[in-house]
C-alpha cells in the first residue's frame, strides 16, 4: 500500500508519459465491463435466461431510481446514471482480489467522477432550458442567490468526490492494517462489511448524480413513458 493516496505506484511508461496502477486497474475495469455488456446483450430473447433475467432486473432498478428521483423518463439518463453505479461499484468490490487497490481509493479517480457528473449536470440543464433558462436558475429565488448557487455548484462536486474517496480509502486502511497485524482469515469479515460499504457508495454516488441533474432540468422534464401512454385517468 502507498504511504501517501496522493503517491502513485508507476505501471509502465508511454514515453515521457508514466501510466500509474490505479490507470492500469481502471483501464481493466472499463474493458471488463464493456466486454461483460456486450456478451450479455449480444442474444436477447424473450425467453430470458438467467443472466439476462438478472441483467434485466439490474437495469429495471436503475430505471426505477432514476425516475423516482428526476420524476422523469429514465431513457435519458440511463446511460450516465447506471454505467456510474456499475463502474463505482465494480471498482470498489475489486479489492477482494490480493494485492489490487481499488482506484476510487485514489483521490485523482473520484475528482475524474465527479467533474463527470459536474459536466453532465450542466449538458443536462442547458438542454432542458436552453442556455439562458439554464442560468437563471442560478438566481432562485433571487438575484441576491447567484453567488451563493455557483459556489455550491462547486462545492458539491468536491463534496461528492471526497466522500468518495474518504469512505473506500478507509475501508483499505481498515482491512491493510488487520491484516497486517492479525494474519489473512481474521479480516474475512471486515471484507465483507467493506463490500457492503462498496456497494452502498456506489448506490450514493449515483443517486447524489441523479438528484444534481433533477435539480438542473427544474420543471422542464419529459413524463416517464408509462405515464405518457396512461392519459389522465
Amino acid at each position: 500500500m502507498n504511504a501517501s493516496p496522493l503517491l502513485n505506484q508507476v505501471a509502465f511508461t508511454l514515453g515521457p508519459v508514466a501510466v500509474s496502477v490505479p490507470v492500469v486497474v481502471t483501464w481493466g475495469i472499463m474493458a471488463a465491463l464493456a466486454v461483460g455488456s456486450g456478451v450479455l446483450t449480444r442474444a436477447l430473447h424473450l425467453r430470458a435466461s438467467r443472466a439476462q433475467m438478472a441483467l434485466e432486473l439490474i437495469v429495471t432498478s436503475i430505471d426505477s431510481q432514476i425516475e423516482a428521483t428526476v420524476q422523469s423518463d429514465a431513457a435519458p439518463f440511463r446511460v450516465l446514471v447506471g454505467t456510474l453505479f456499475l463502474f463505482v461499484l465494480a471498482a470498489n468490490w475489486i479489492a477482494v482480489i490480493p494485492g489490487v487497490e481499488p482506484p476510487t481509493a485514489h483521490l485523482e479517480t473520484d475528482a475524474a467522477l465527479a467533474a463527470t457528473v459536474f459536466v453532465a449536470t450542466i449538458g443536462y440543464g442547458i438542454r432542458a432550458n436552453g442556455l439562458w433558462g439554464y442560468l437563471r436558475t442560478f438566481a432562485e429565488p433571487s438575484w441576491v442567490m447567484v453567488p451563493l448557487n455557483l459556489v455550491e455548484q462547486i462545492t458539491r462536486t468536491l463534496s461528492l468526490m471526497v466522500r468518495l474517496f474518504g469512505n473506500v480509502m478507509s475501508g483499505v486502511f481498515v482491512v491493510g492494517i488487520v491484516l497486517s497485524l492479525a494474519g489473512l482469515l481474521v479480516p474475512i469479515p471486515l471484507m465483507a462489511l467493506d463490500l457492503l460499504t462498496g456497494a452502498v457508495q456506489a448506490y450514493i454516488f449515483a443517486i447524489l448524480a441523479t438528484v444534481f441533474i433533477a435539480a438542473a432540468l427544474g420543471e422542464n422534464r419529459q413524463k416517464p413513458a408509462d405515464t405518457v401512454l396512461k392519459g389522465p385517468v
